[in-house]
């Protein structure tokens, strides 16, 4: 049994991966929304993330491999292409259509509408049958939908353009985190770690998002003298600077919640996500101006106790199962992160010491 003290190192450690986790997230939110006050271009700069992204993802997984002395997974073309591609072309979809809404919608209700992705989630993961059926799905459904239109209903800051594209982002969502999920049970294309698949996802993405990029935004942005027709080095500079920065976040958040997932628990993930919206809608409120009134937060409310359901549905019925293929256990060595120990074997044996077992979920 543990002692208190090893208690409390989990307790702070926990804290401080939320935390991580929370700056990154609601950081890049945040960030998106100021880069398209000036910047109209976030196809453009969806692409300039995917390939930070990937270039980050590449080092590390070469940082991983020079630790380890172990090869990393390379997909064959055939593989890739049949089995990846799906699960890229929805994923680049939803990153740019949620990124080009930012171009009319506010904060909160972006936060809100990106919350019913839950919806479509559960949609195509009982398609797939990744979900067993049961009949509080229903109320999780009707919890969630009601909670939308709520906090929809009578909005001063209400877009139909944006909404749509959210919308549309969270149905898109819906099929992403599915073949996601899918894409990564898959034992015999290895990629139950999440560097190597969002090494292997970023350059389909950029190839599936390219042609909507040049059709909506290319011929503007060639002529733009933010970018391709400068007069002067430093507003260049300052552009690429920008997005850099946000290429930075977008990978920070994917890997800071696989961190968080891998140090302590999915159910601890889903959990601080709800948090994440309801910090996430405040500080919008209080930095942007952002402005709801009581019929809006009461329907978030509903929403968050529709989303909370769920989680609480999967946790209960995760714990009441034997284990299945779809779970991932903490113990794995592809999970361990050895990049991350801070004393060797030791560091190992308390991470070890996680009884927890992680399960590949969908967020």
């Amino acid at each position: 049994m543990a002692c208190p003290v090893q208690f409390l190192c989990r307790g702070i450690r926990t804290v401080g991966l939320v935390l991580l986790y929370y700056a990154f997230s609601i950081g890049i939110t945040f960030y998106n929304k100021w880069l398209m006050k000036g910047f109209h271009y976030p196809l453009f700069m969806t692409l300039v993330h995917l390939t930070i992204n990937f270039c980050l993802s590449a080092l590390t997984r070469r940082a991983m491999q020079c630790w380890t002395g172990k090869p990393r997974v390379i997909l064959s073309w055939t593989d890739y292409l049949q089995k990846v591609a799906p699960t890229a072309l929805a994923t680049a979809l939803d990153i740019g259509l949620s990124n080009w809404s930012f171009l009319f919608i506010t904060i909160s209700l972006y936060t809100m509408t990106k919350s019913s992705a839950v919806l479509f989630i559960l949609f195509f993961s009982l398609v797939f049958k990744l979900e067993e059926p049961n009949p509080f799905l229903v109320v999780v459904v009707l919890l969630i939908s009601s909670g939308l239109f709520m906090f929809t209903f009578e909005s001063t800051q209400f877009n139909l353009q944006g909404f749509s594209m959210v919308l549309l982002a969270s149905f898109i969502g819906g099929i992403r985190w599915t073949l996601t999920q899918v894409l990564m049970q898959k034992a015999e294309l290895g990629l139950q770690n999440p560097i190597d698949t969002m090494y292997h996802l970023q350059p389909l993405m950029f190839v599936g998002l390219f042609p909507l990029f040049l059709y909506n935004e290319g011929l503007s942005l060639s002529t733009s003298e933010k970018l391709f027709r400068v007069t002067e080095l430093s507003p260049l500079l300052y552009s690429l600077i920008t997005l850099s920065i946000g290429g930075i976040l977008a990978f920070g958040l994917g890997f800071s919640e696989f961190l968080l997932v891998c140090r302590t628990s999915s159910l601890t993930l889903s959990i601080s996500g709800i948090f994440k919206e309801v910090c996430t809608l405040l500080l919008a409120a209080a930095l942007m101006g952002d402005r709801m009134n009581m019929i809006n937060w009461l329907g978030f409310a509903v929403c968050l106790c529709g989303i909370s359901l769920h989680v609480g549905l999967k946790t209960y019925y995760s714990k009441n199962k034997g284990p299945s293929l779809r779970q991932l256990n903490s113990k794995s060595p592809e999970l361990e992160l050895p990049l991350l120990r801070l004393n060797g074997d030791d560091s190992a044996a308390e991470f070890n010491d996680e009884d927890e077992e992680q399960e590949i979920t969908l967020h």
